[in-house]
C-alpha cells in the first residue's frame, strides 16, 4: 500500500472538487485493517466543510489525483478556446448522460470539454435545467483547480473564462 499524498497536500476528488488531505486514518472493515486518506472539501455554496474518506489502496482507481501542472493549464485553456463541440448528440438527455460521464472521470481536460460544449450550446439554444446545473458544476470544478494550479484567485480564472466565451 503506497501513499501518494501526505497531510497538507491538495488533491482532486473526481466530480467533487479539490480537497486538502487532513489526515490518514486506519479502520477495521470486514476484519481487515485499511488505511484511508481523510480529505476536507469546502463547499462554497453551503459554507461548510465535507469530509471524504478514500482508501489509500484504491486512491488511483477512485481517480484521486494531484492538482494539474502549468503545462496542463495551457492545454485546458486551448480546449476552452476550441469552437468544435465534442458531444454531437441531438437530444439533451443523451448529451447530459455523456457530459455526466466526462465529469465523473475527474479529468480536467474532459471537464473543460463539457464546459466549452455547454457554453457553445448555450449560445445557440436554451439549455435544459440539468445542463445549466452541469454547466455551473463544470465551471466551479474547473475554476477551483485552475486557480490553485495558476496560483491566482478564482475571480481571475472566472474572468478568463468569461473572456473566452464573451460572457459579460
Amino acid at each position: 500500500m503506497q501513499q501518494i499524498f501526505k497531510v497538507g497536500d491538495r488533491a482532486v476528488v473526481p466530480g467533487i472538487g479539490v480537497g486538502e488531505v487532513t489526515g490518514i486514518e486506519h479502520q477495521q472493515i470486514a476484519g481487515q485493517r485499511q488505511a484511508f486518506y481523510v480529505l476536507r472539501i469546502r463547499k462554497d455554496g453551503a459554507g461548510q466543510n465535507v469530509k471524504y474518506y478514500i482508501p489509500i489502496n484504491k486512491a488511483g482507481s477512485s481517480g484521486l489525483r494531484e492538482i494539474i501542472s502549468e503545462d496542463d493549464v495551457k492545454q485546458v485553456y486551448s480546449i476552452l478556446k476550441e469552437k468544435q463541440i465534442s458531444v454531437d448528440s441531438t437530444t439533451w438527455n443523451r448529451r447530459y448522460r455523456e457530459y455526466n460521464e466526462k465529469i465523473k472521470t475527474g479529468s480536467v481536460f474532459e471537464i473543460a470539454e463539457v464546459l466549452r460544449d455547454l457554453y457553445l450550446l448555450k449560445g445557440d439554444k436554451d439549455l435544459s435545467f440539468g445542463e445549466r446545473k452541469m454547466l455551473d458544476s463544470a465551471r466551479a470544478l474547473l475554476i477551483e483547480e485552475l486557480a490553485l494550479a495558476k496560483v491566482c484567485t478564482k475571480d481571475e480564472v472566472e474572468a478568463d473564462i468569461k473572456k473566452i466565451f464573451n460572457v459579460p
